[in-house]
């Protein structure tokens, strides 16, 4: 088995403490409820891409809104992660939007409808399955 390389390590601590400055420093009420799902830093760890996740919106536009507000906020969002990780060189930081969450559930909501209109269209109903599971 791989051992985690020091990029992975450093990823991983970036992920954990950024979800923590969003969380608790980041005070902009435009700001949507934001998860950070992943980390890729750059071999040299001068770049580090961020991949969130905005949830309860379907709203495209305040989505994007939130990501921009992170941007805006890379200076100090990296002046803490400064204080809070010991190292030498502090990666330049990218807020990106990471979809995967969002397209799983509607993927998953897809298929459920599409085996719901096939159980109408055999002519199955809910009746049929609660009778079958009784």
């Amino acid at each position: 088995m791989r051992e985690f390389s020091r990029t992975d390590r450093f990823a991983q601590q970036i992920q954990k403490e950024i979800a923590v400055i969003v969380q608790r420093e980041i005070k902009d009420p435009r700001l949507g409820m934001v998860t950070v799902s992943a980390v890729e830093v750059s071999r040299d760890l001068s770049y580090a891409k961020i991949f969130m996740t905005v949830m309860n919106t379907q709203d495209e536009d305040k989505t994007k809104q939130s990501v921009a507000i992170l941007n805006d906020a890379t200076g100090y969002i990296r002046s803490l992660l400064g204080k809070r990780i010991r190292a030498r060189i502090m990666p330049e930081l990218r807020f990106v939007l990471d979809n995967s969450l969002m397209e799983g559930m509607r993927i998953s909501n897809l298929v459920d409808s599409v085996i719901r209109e096939d159980k109408t269209k055999r002519g199955e109903s809910s009746e049929d399955e609660n009778q079958e599971e009784n």
